[in-house]
């Protein structure tokens, strides 16, 4: 109980301190993996081109089309969340990114990755949220009947969607670290998407995919012109946004639907 406390404790601190620059730092976490890969597709254009043509068989130039939606939408997608203009459409935009890339790249049989995705659109999700709540905080002084319906079960989809990514990162073995961390990780995702002691949950969530991410994606230590450099940087930029989104939960709270919410009724 004693130790409870004190991490409440230090959340709150955490969040006093940081409540002005959280949420612009959740978002620049959050379109980390879009940008890098809007900037990958333009210094691998002819890799990403040949790749697709090859693949599906589609002929040269529905294959540069390919790679320039992908381009100019997640790169435009980026500079709209960033500058905090069209933010719903940009959303759509990249939800649709998404999409296309889990067919194009194969990743729906994948299971890891397509988990992965998921949890990147649970990000979105959150997102779109924020971005909702913003939208209506100039008519704050407006009754208003059952309009933040939507705001909360997008906020319970985005938690429920962002825990997919732990789930790929649980060891299957019998070693003492990895039960006491499958235990951990565990308890801290359920939390999560149930929305109890939310933002402490959420936040420790954090520190342990940074540690994680930095730990065993350290791409920058491979030599670029091996392909395991960018199979990390692709891994470490979408954990990064994982995270980012994590942070709009520590920002913006569970929202309505989440046991938080509920005991302020009891």
């Amino acid at each position: 109980l004693w130790l409870g406390d004190l991490l409440s404790f230090l959340c709150f601190s955490f969040l006093r301190v940081t409540k002005q620059y959280l949420p612009h730092l959740a978002r620049l976490c959050l379109i980390s993996t879009f940008l890098e890969d809007g900037i990958r597709m333009w210094f691998q254009w002819n890799e990403q081109r040949d790749y697709i043509e090859a693949t599906w068989s589609c002929g040269y130039f529905l294959a540069t089309c390919f790679v320039l939606l992908n381009l100019i939408g997640q790169l435009g997608g980026c500079v709209l969340i960033l500058s905090r203009n069209f933010v719903q459409y940009a959303c759509f935009g990249l939800f649709g990114i998404i999409a296309l890339q889990t067919v194009a790249y194969s990743i729906l049989w994948d299971l890891k990755f397509l988990m992965r995705n998921l949890a990147l659109g649970g990000g979105l999700l959150l997102l779109l949220a924020e971005s909702r709540s913003e939208g209506k905080s100039m008519f704050a002084g407006v009754p208003s009947m059952g309009e933040s319906s939507p705001k909360q079960y997008m906020q319970l989809g985005g938690r429920v969607l962002l825990v997919l990514m732990f789930m790929t990162l649980l060891h299957f073995d019998s070693s003492f670290f990895s039960i006491l961390q499958n235990m951990v990780g565990t308890a801290l995702i359920i939390l999560v998407a149930i929305g109890f002691k939310t933002k402490l949950a959420a936040l420790t969530l954090v520190v342990w995919l940074l540690a994680i991410n930095v730990y065993f994606n350290a791409f920058w230590t491979i030599p670029a012109y091996k392909p395991m450099h960018d199979f990390l940087k692709y891994d470490f930029f979408q954990t990064t946004s994982v995270i980012g989104g994590l942070l709009l939960v520590v920002a913006l709270g569970p929202g309505g639907v989440s046991m938080d919410e509920k005991k302020k009724e009891w």
